[in-house]
């Protein structure tokens, strides 16, 4: 009987690690199939670059022609970046107010834009274009979803995930933001700055907010400097009594400082004064970081640089247009050809 048991054992076992055998041998094959498809795929695009490989040279002639007179056309044109740090939420504003600004330079307002940073007409028709964008940090995420976490209960931290959170994470969240300003003048972009930090730090809400954060975080300072002046008293006191009972205790040469009652009142005094200590950097941080509306890390530079780079390129950019362009119509003639051959 044990001997039968042991034989149908053999024989599930057996057909387990034959299940397991087929299930690894259909995922190789699989993921064999995957690699063998790109493989073909990827040969198909170099015959295709192989069979046309003239048209796309001429292609790429012309196109390059054209850019190399639009380059010798061109200006020169210059760029500057101004570096911020926005607080009380004005980030949203800042991104809408460097937009209405590109928005007039798009619909050639002129007037408007002179108006708006008091230059002459001709600075105003230098520029070319504004923009903003977020200086993108993992460590803003961590930093905001921490801040999160510890804001709420313990049931909702764990049914909000890292993953949810970072999805939801705008550009609008991020700590630092970067200006960038294009303009064929280069010498226009010191007179921005100013004018773009001014239409956000005048809002009537945002003054009202950093006045209120303000006053509360010197309060903190003043209060947790009062604190720390009150422990350190409190121990030197301490320690003069813990000296006067020793010489009480032993008039000889040995101190005695009262046992581990007396040292462990020292030690939790000495742990409240570090505790102190940090509290008060933390607001110092925070008194540089978040007692005005946006921090200027860096401001336009006075003279700006030349934009270079394949992006600005017009050689590049129309050869590789010309290219483009070229190889969707083969592809459309060939997928036209493919039809009426199918229709038939």
């Amino acid at each position: 009987m044990s001997t039968k048991q042991n034989n149908e054992e053999e024989v599930d076992l057996g057909s387990l690690f034959i299940i397991i055998g087929n299930g690894f041998k259909k995922l190789f094959n699989f993921i064999g199939g995957v690699f063998k498809g790109l493989f073909h795929f990827f040969i198909l695009i170099l015959l295709f670059i192989k069979e046309n490989l003239i048209k796309f040279s001429i292609a790429a002639v012309i196109g390059a022609g054209i850019g190399g007179y639009k380059e010798y056309d061109k200006e020169t044109s210059y760029g500057s970046d101004m570096l911020l740090q926005p607080n009380f939420k004005s980030t949203k504003q800042l991104y809408d107010n460097v937009n209405y600004y590109n928005d007039l330079v798009k619909q050639e307002q002129y007037q408007e834009l002179s108006k708006v940073f008091e230059l002459d007409t001709t600075e105003a028709k230098s520029i070319r274009g504004f923009e903003v964008t977020p200086i993108v940090s993992e460590n803003d995420i961590l930093e905001n979803y921490d801040k999160l976490i510890l804001s709420i209960d313990t049931l909702s931290a764990k049914s909000y995930s890292f993953l949810k959170f970072k999805k939801a994470f705008t550009e609008y969240d991020y700590k630092l933001h970067q200006v960038h300003v294009e303009a064929t003048n280069n010498k226009v972009f010191s007179k921005l700055g100013d004018v773009i930090i001014t239409s956000i730090t005048d809002n009537e809400y945002f003054s009202r907010v950093k006045k209120i954060t303000r006053e509360s975080l010197y309060r903190t300072d003043s209060l947790l400097r009062q604190n720390l002046n009150q422990v350190d008293s409190l121990r030197q006191v301490y320690m003069r009594v813990m000296l006067e009972e020793a010489k009480k205790e032993s008039p000889g040469t040995n101190i005695d400082f009262g046992g581990d009652e007396k040292i462990s009142k020292e030690l939790e005094l000495f742990k409240t004064s570090r505790e102190v200590n940090f509290d008060l950097r933390r607001v110092a941080e925070d008194i540089s970081e978040k007692t005005e509306v946006i921090n200027v890390i860096s401001n336009f530079q006075a003279v700006g640089y030349v934009n270079k780079g394949l992006t600005n390129n017009s050689i590049f950019i129309f050869a590789t247009l010309a290219v483009l362009l070229t190889a969707a119509i083969i592809l459309l003639l060939k997928l036209n050809k493919f039809l009426e051959s199918y229709k038939k």
